[in-house]
């Protein structure tokens, strides 16, 4: 099938395929939103001259078919062709005629894919957030069930003060909440229109970039055209490095889950049928779940760092180096997802141990607790703390394990409420139903 560049040469077949690589397969993830940024495209073209309103007509009834099979997951790029756009194009073209051909007007692949990108981004990204949210929600249902059972602190992985897992849950909710405020800054880098840049520096017709930013439910456009085209990589490196926070979040729940679980700490405990087994070792009960999600974190943690290193050396205008970060970053969002909807699992079904703090090894961690006593009967700090640690030396030390903290985000004052707020705060910003309902409205067009 002729390519939508080619004159009268014919491409050396090695060279297609070097070129085309596994764009075909990546561009399966984008195929919807090119068919959504196609219908708000010739929206506007109506009104600027260059479709009437009946081609209109029949071009958004059929794009609106090809939506519905990419949206169903039956959309396929057939053998021989290039590209989402160049697919799409073509089965406009034949079975509408020369009608089809008329949509290309005022584009080139280059915004084509620009906008493609960042509609798939924001849709993903929502779905993250929305997983994120509930994982939060849930972290902060465990820290209010176990706000009460103690377990040892660590500094060095050395035992330090008292903690609890009211705490310990709690410090993955707040940091999950810190992590959307992150994503929420990439989200408003990634949700303006480059509509209309063109190959990255505009065009002849009068296009309307605000109409289609309206259609599409941007915040904004991109205003200058070369920059809309620089912005290839930028965003896809932004949104990434937003991806790794949570990743890196996941990452470190998971290695103290897999620490915990084991029968030298024995905090927690998982459900049998959340474990797996040895091929030698009957009495194997392995946290995989938990391993696996942190490999996995920790390899979502290196994409910003590709993505980096692909485009960190090119010009200003359009690369093809660019096509490789669509292998990179598009799967990105699944895997992430995976490791939430796993990882939401694994935390609801946690059995914590309530008597950890029985163990007399741990006696030494209420050494602080005494230190303060001590100050508040009136006597120095510094002399406290030699008092407190002179006994501990002639092992004399007896601990009071009785715990009163009340200051905000300590044992007895967890301070979840405010974090729950604080993430319902931050959710409420991102304006998903803006989106949501002018891409319901651009679908309702027909």
């Amino acid at each position: 099938m002729a390519k939508l560049w080619e004159k009268n040469t014919t491409v050396n077949k090695a060279v297609e395929t070097f070129t085309v690589g596994r764009d075909r397969e990546m561009d399966l993830y984008l195929a919807k939103y090119d068919v959504l940024g196609s219908m708000a495209h010739i929206t506007m073209l109506e009104t600027i001259g260059l479709l009437s309103s009946e081609e209109v007509k029949i071009l958004l009834k059929a794009l609106k078919e090809v939506y519905q099979s990419a949206n169903a997951g039956t959309f396929i790029i057939e053998e021989g062709v290039e590209d989402v756009h160049s697919q799409v194009e073509s089965m406009l073209t034949e079975k509408l005629g020369d009608i089809g051909k008329k949509i290309h007007s005022g584009r080139s692949r280059n915004d084509q894919v620009l906008l493609d990108l960042k509609l798939f981004t924001r849709d993903r990204v929502q779905q993250i957030v929305e997983q994120v949210s509930t994982l939060i929600d849930l972290l902060i249902e465990q820290s209010n069930e176990y706000q009460q059972v103690l377990m040892p602190g660590y500094t060095h992985l050395q035992i330090a003060m008292p903690s609890s897992f009211g705490l310990w849950f709690g410090a993955y909710a707040e940091s999950l909440t810190d992590d959307l405020q992150v994503l929420l800054s990439a989200y408003k880098v990634c949700n303006r229109n480059p509509l209309g840049s063109a190959a990255g520096y505009g065009s002849s017709f009068p296009l309307n970039r605000q109409m289609t930013t309206d259609l599409l439910g941007f915040d904004s456009m991109n205003y200058n055209a070369v920059y809309a085209q620089m912005g290839r990589g930028k965003m896809e490196r932004t949104v990434a490095f937003a991806l790794a926070g949570i990743a890196a979040t996941l990452s470190k729940l998971s290695f103290d889950a897999c620490l915990f679980n084991s029968q030298n700490f024995g905090f927690i405990r998982l459900p049998d049928e959340f474990t797996t087994g040895s091929s030698i070792m009957p009495h194997k009960k392995n946290p995989d779940v938990f391993e696996l999600s942190r490999a996995k974190c920790n390899k979502i943690q290196s994409i910003p760092h590709q993505i980096t290193l692909i485009s960190n050396n090119l010009p200003s205008g359009y690369f093809r180096d660019l096509q490789i970060i669509k292998e990179i970053f598009l799967p990105a969002f699944d895997e992430l997802s995976d490791c939430i909807h796993m990882i939401s699992l694994m935390v609801r079904s946690i059995k914590v141990n309530e008597s950890i703090l029985d163990d007399e090894k741990y006696a030494l961690i209420f050494s602080v607790e005494e230190v303060n006593r001590l100050v508040l009967e009136g006597l120095p700090f510094r002399d406290a703390y030699k008092q407190v640690g002179l006994a501990i030396e002639a092992q004399k030390f007896v601990p009071n394990k009785q715990i009163a903290h009340t200051h905000a985000g300590s044992i007895g004052n967890l301070c979840n409420e405010s974090i729950v707020r604080l993430k319902q705060d931050i959710v409420a910003l991102f304006h998903f139903e803006k989106v949501e309902k002018a891409l319901e409205n651009l679908l309702a067009s027909i």
